[in-house]
């Protein structure tokens, strides 16, 4: 179907959009064309996965809201954070080096900055994270500045001790 003249309606409230709308103002749900056949049921996974995210819920960069030890438990924080509207990503963590095909090591939670405090909820409810909220990390920027002045600081009196004791020793 063509996006010429067509209008968009919510299959949930029956409400007419612009062709520019990809989503209900009143009730959030993903609008489909007029006169097109609704689909009552998911297609595939993908699909029923992607009818449960709430599109508030998707807006900015990517902020880690927990941690799992391990892919299992990351894969239930995920399909908690799914049934409340959040979309979620795994990652793993950093630091830490496991070969790929393994599921052993711990995963970085990563949800949109929009659905940030609705899952930092979801968590505290189930007690999956502690109640105060964690330390902004520096910058890498800045975290990197710092390393870099430590290895010249270490350079620099690995370079004098050397110097002294050719200098003073022979």
């Amino acid at each position: 179907m063509s996006d010429e003249g067509a209008t968009l309606v919510c299959p949930s409230c029956d409400r007419r959009h612009s062709p520019e709308q990809r989503f209900c103002d009143a009730c959030g749900t993903p609008l489909t064309y007029m006169g097109a056949d609704v689909v009552q049921g998911a297609v595939s996974a993908t699909h029923e996965r992607a009818r449960k995210v709430d599109p508030r819920f998707t807006e900015g960069e990517l902020v880690r809201a927990a941690g799992g030890r391990h892919q299992a438990e990351a894969e239930m924080i995920q399909g908690m954070l799914l049934e409340e509207g959040v979309p979620s990503v795994l990652r793993r963590s950093p630091g830490f080096d496991v070969p790929d095909f393994l599921a052993a090591g711990p995963r970085d939670v990563m949800v949109p900055e929009g659905g940030y405090r609705a899952a930092r909820e979801v968590l505290l409810q189930a007690e999956m994270v502690p109640e105060q909220e964690p330390r902004p990390q520096p910058a890498d920027g800045a975290q990197a500045l710092k390393l870099t002045a430590a290895i010249a600081l270490g350079g620099g009196a690995a370079t004098a001790v050397a110097w002294a004791l050719i200098e003073f020793g022979a």
